[in-house]
């Protein structure tokens, strides 16, 4: 059960799907010079970690650009199939150029991670990056996931965190939040999006927090994670029952 002051903070699905319609030309370019680019390796692990096979059926939700679906692509290859949706049609534009310029071929759509359009163990795995803080109702977002994936399929989260390192954490926390929206908003021009995305990251329920989060859905067997980059990340997987 949510907390008035939870509920309070969930971010309007409104608001969000705008913010990132702002953004959107800007974005890649964004993530590429704000991480360094380590952002793919992340992305890399998470492929990894989720067991993904060749000829299997991939979902990814708040696909954005489609980084994640692509590097799914690579991996399930020409007789698996990979649908990439997002709920902000300005942020799925460049995602059907960007596969084709890979020689893959990836479906995208339009879609709601709280309400999927699909049919019930539809995939073999499901998978949000960077997407499950900005949604308003993400234990909603998490069960549809969940009834989307096939029994013994996995559910992959890849997500912000907090860093409690002695050195790292304060270092990372200055950037975050001094030089993140500074830099973002220099290259997309919302400097407001990017506050807002630093906020949100350092607020957002992380490690056994988040997998509480996950265990109260109900449809999952074992929930696991594993940090990155000293915590400035974390992937989290669940096995759906």
């Amino acid at each position: 059960m949510k907390t008035t002051s939870e509920q309070q903070h969930r971010p309007h699905p409104e608001t969000i799907r705008q913010m990132f319609g702002k953004v959107a030309s800007g974005y890649d370019r964004a993530n590429n010079v704000l991480s360094a680019g380590i952002h793919h390796l992340w992305r890399k692990k998470l492929v990894s970690w989720s067991g993904a096979k060749a000829g299997q059926r991939i979902l990814d939700c708040a696909t954005g650009t489609g980084d994640l679906a692509i590097e799914f692509k690579k991996t399930v290859g020409k007789h698996g199939h990979v649908t990439g949706t997002d709920f902000c049609k300005e942020m799925l534009e460049p995602a059907p150029a960007k596969a084709q310029s890979k020689g893959l071929t990836i479906t995208f759509e339009q879609a709601d991670v709280t309400n999927l359009p699909y049919e019930s163990k539809a995939f073999d795995v499901s998978s949000i990056s960077f997407g499950i803080r900005n949604v308003g109702d993400p234990v909603k977002a998490l069960s549809e996931m969940a009834r989307v994936t096939r029994s013994g399929g996995a559910v992959m989260i890849l997500e912000f965190g907090q860093v409690k390192a002695p050195v790292l954490g304060p270092l990372y926390n200055w950037y975050s939040e001094k030089v993140l929206p500074m830099v973002g908003g220099w290259i997309t021009g919302q400097k407001d999006a990017y506050e807002y995305l630093q906020k949100s990251s350092a607020a957002f329920p992380c490690r056994e927090d988040f997998i509480r989060m996950m265990e109260s859905t109900g449809q999952f067997e074992t929930c696991q994670y594993v940090p990155l980059t000293g915590g400035i990340a974390y992937i989290y997987k669940g096995i759906v029952k």
